[in-house]
């Protein structure tokens, strides 16, 4: 076990120093492209402008024969693009791929200042954590790169799920988890095909009433316990927590469904696939202006969280001057990258 007194210590000579707390930034969407598809590119940075984060994928959803060549893309456009604001992540290959050596080493080689997060698939536990961070150290040494990248570890296993405690801890690189619904359904054996969401034979069923031969069912959601799960430990470690993806791109509606269970338990975003899932995240994971207006009113009101104060006939004490605190620092960081928002905040 490393000891604490080395936690924040650098892995290799010259590499920069780990940090000790994360970036504070919007991140309501991580946004998917597929960097060898040219169009796509192309339209890359006037897409950037709409998201706090685009990814580029590497993994899943990118067939063989165009590994390199979405490599290749991904270091392109980063080399002739500046994308101000936005956070520039990439999704390499599983630990266990015949691309995942070159990923990291030519990706770091070539823009290993202008990438934020590196995102590792199916992660099983602090080891996958530690072999990444290791090599990645060697790299920034090796390459010169000024700040350290942090790694975001995609939730896809059921090994992955039970060590999510220590996979936090692992680096002081972490940035946070993702939740991949459709590997992690056929890692557990789950009985579904859909990418994400809800399933309608997955619910409950009402009492049986005398004199009635129908029995409401009410539609459950599969993910409950492992975002809960995913959530609190990342928090506990300080990380940040998303919802992955949502594969019906048609589904608006059962995708913002999805979106918002996510938000409320705590999530900072989740995963757009298609730009009409950009505006869904943009909405769901910015705060309501009526609860940040109200929650202005609690932290006003209570200046130093201590007392009681009663506003529209509501008691508001300590605990709710937390959650207040919790609504009106998020839409700080959301009223930065959207004007309209500012103004609807009052900022």
């Amino acid at each position: 076990m490393k000891l604490p007194v080395h936690f924040y210590k650098p892995l290799a000579i010259g590499a920069p120093q780990p940090l000790r707390e994360l970036p504070v930034r919007p991140e309501r969407m991580i946004h998917f492209f597929p960097p060898h598809i040219e169009k796509i590119r192309n339209k890359a940075p006037e897409t950037a402008k709409q998201c706090d984060v685009m990814c580029g994928n590497l993994e899943d959803a990118i067939p063989i024969e165009s590994k390199d060549a979405a490599r290749a893309g991904f270091i392109e456009l980063l080399s002739n693009n500046d994308f101000g604001d936005t956070a520039m992540w990439v999704r390499v290959n599983a630990l266990n791929s015949p691309w995942i050596l070159d990923d990291l080493s030519e990706i770091i080689k070539h823009v290993g200042n202008k990438v934020d997060v590196i995102m590792i698939p199916k992660v099983e536990g602090p080891w996958d954590i530690h072999f990444v961070d290791q090599y990645v150290s060697l790299l920034e040494a090796k390459h010169g790169i000024k700040k350290p990248i942090l790694l975001h570890a995609l939730l896809e296993t059921a090994q992955g799920v039970t060590n999510v405690e220590a996979i936090c801890g692992a680096s002081p690189r972490m940035h946070g988890l993702s939740l991949g619904p459709a590997d992690l359904a056929a890692s557990r054996g789950m009985k579904t095909t859909r990418v994400g969401g809800g399933h309608p034979g997955y619910g409950v069923l009402v009492d049986q009433e005398e004199g009635k031969e129908t029995r409401a069912f009410y539609q459950q959601d599969l993910w409950h316990y492992t975002i809960a799960r995913m959530v609190d430990a990342a928090v506990a470690h300080g990380l940040h927590s998303f919802y992955g993806p949502f594969g019906d791109l048609k589904d608006e509606a059962a995708c913002e469904a999805q979106f918002r269970n996510a938000f409320l338990m705590g999530c900072s975003g989740a995963w757009s696939l298609a730009p009409n899932q950009i505006a869904i995240a943009k909405r769901v994971f910015s705060p309501d202006v009526k609860e940040v207006l109200f929650a202005k009113r609690i932290l006003e009101a209570m200046p130093d969280g201590s007392g009681v104060a009663t506003i529209d006939g509501k008691m508001q004490d300590d605990a709710t001057w937390k959650q207040a605190k919790v609504i009106v620092d998020l839409a700080r960081l959301v009223a930065r990258r959207d004007p309209e928002l500012a103004a609807a905040y009052g900022w």
